[in-house]
């Protein structure tokens, strides 16, 4: 409960039953001070096992391991080259940092602040045969660069015949909340490009995943769009391999497995997915497969069929607007596919259909409490 006082005091506020914000009262002005803290995170991040089969590790959260595959690619491939808003000086979220100096002002270099100009660019330099890595410093800020990706990108080799291509490009943008981006540093816009045959869309849940999946969307022959969850830069801490390795796109890993409901998610939301599976099962008795897609586009449509043809339940579960996102594209195919093992419908816990609001964070996430009470109407249906 919020009490208020006339003496300098630090008070609790209660944000719904999943979020809590430190205030301050002075006596001056006996109501909220200019600055507020977030107090605790919508989801725990979860590491996944050391992986053994790539040779040595080091510790390194989810910007450190992107910086790795960076420079990985940089020492491996000698026409490789970095470019985008700040990224010089290692960028605003420091995933660059140290490569300008170690690779030279020709091989990391900074644009001028047009996201346009930046992905066309990248189209040339990948066309001319080298490895282009562009950054888009926010993916809200994706959108200038709209008409390049989807009608320059996304069509070069289709509109030569295969004689041209600019499969080389990768485009990485940081993605998603962050627990006070407001509308223009919160959104994640995968089911805009998830329309555009021709790119690939890529989403890491941890820093293992997004060193193996970047690694494998610079190597891989067409366009892609990498997606960071920027809420996990810092949050997501794992042992990762210091080597190169990649990770296969298109193929999503089942991540617990399960028997009465299936739950698919990508980025951040696993780990709200892997909370509501352990929640499910000590509440209600309820075994949860939990599912990361990973690749947006080309998906997996083959390992979360054959999950719902088990579990004969689905529920997806993302952070953007529920009308048109990714999980309705989901749904559909499921339906299609496995109509007659479904024994519920199929759940969306997305995004309301507003912008990303500042203070109302809290309340607009898909959270755990959201996603359990879909399970609870599933089971019970």
């Amino acid at each position: 409960k919020f009490k208020r006082g006339t003496t300098r005091k630090w008070v609790w506020i209660s944000a719904g039953v999943h979020s809590t914000t430190l205030l301050k009262l002075t006596p001056s002005c006996n109501s909220r001070s200019k600055t507020q803290r977030r107090h605790a995170a919508h989801f725990t991040f979860q590491p996944d096992p050391v992986p053994t089969q790539y040779g040595p590790t080091q510790k390194m959260n989810l910007f450190q391991s992107i910086t790795s595959a960076l420079d990985n690619t940089l020492a491996s491939d000698p026409t490789a080259v970095i470019f985008g808003e700040d990224v010089a000086f290692g960028g605003v979220f420091r995933c660059t940092v140290g490569l300008r100096d170690k690779y030279g002002k020709d091989r990391v270099f900074n644009t001028p602040l047009c996201e346009q100009g930046i992905v066309g660019f990248g189209i040339g330099v990948a066309v001319a045969g080298a490895t282009a890595i562009a950054e888009i410093q926010f993916a809200d800020y994706i959108f200038p660069a709209f008409d390049q990706i989807v009608n320059e990108a996304a069509k070069y080799r289709y509109r030569s015949g295969n004689l041209f291509d600019c499969g080389n490009l990768t485009i990485r943008a940081p993605w998603g909340c962050v627990g006070h981006g407001s509308l223009y540093h919160s959104q994640s816009p995968e089911a805009f490009f998830a329309h555009c045959p021709g790119i690939k869309i890529v989403i890491p849940r941890s820093p293992v995943q997004a060193k193996g999946l970047l690694l494998s969307c610079i190597a891989d022959k067409n366009p892609c769009i990498f997606f960071e969850p920027k809420i996990l830069y810092r949050a997501a801490v794992e042992q990762v391999p210091v080597e190169a390795y990649t990770i296969p796109l298109s193929q999503a890993e089942v991540l617990q497995e399960g028997s009465d409901v299936t739950l698919v998610a990508w980025g951040t939301q696993i780990h709200v997915m892997k909370e509501v599976a352990n929640m499910a099962q000590e509440k209600l008795g309820v075994s949860c497969e939990v599912i990361d897609l990973q690749t947006i586009l080309p998906w997996d449509i083959e390992t979360v069929c054959k999950s719902v043809v088990k579990t004969g339940r689905l529920l997806i579960s993302h952070e953007a607007p529920v009308t048109g996102g990714f999980a309705a594209e989901i749904s559909s195919t499921v339906q299609e596919e496995c109509f007659l093992n479904l024994e519920a419908p199929i759940s969306r816990v997305c995004g309301y259909d507003t912008p990303f609001p500042h203070i109302f964070e809290p309340f607009y996430i898909p959270d755990k409490w959201k996603c359990f009470d879909a399970i609870k109407k599933m089971i019970n249906y």
